[in-house]
């Protein structure tokens, strides 16, 4: 039963981690490659704090 139970990106009003990623790249102006190596270099259990922080540094650094 566990299928029906929401995963931590639903609990956040996401879809997935794709659709959670894509929303991040968007929001911060960072390319999805860039924001999906950073999620995967830091790990799920930063996906909502340290991946956060990250990006709001990288916010601005990929602007043309």
């Amino acid at each position: 039963m566990s299928e029906s139970k929401l995963n931590i990106y639903q609990e956040n009003g996401y879809t997935d981690r794709k659709d959670y990623l894509e929303c991040m790249a968007g929001d911060y102006g960072v390319p999805l490659e860039v924001v999906e190596s950073m999620a995967d270099v830091l790990g799920e259990s930063e996906m909502f704090d340290g991946l956060v922080s990250a990006l709001e540094d990288a916010e601005g650094m990929f602007e043309e």
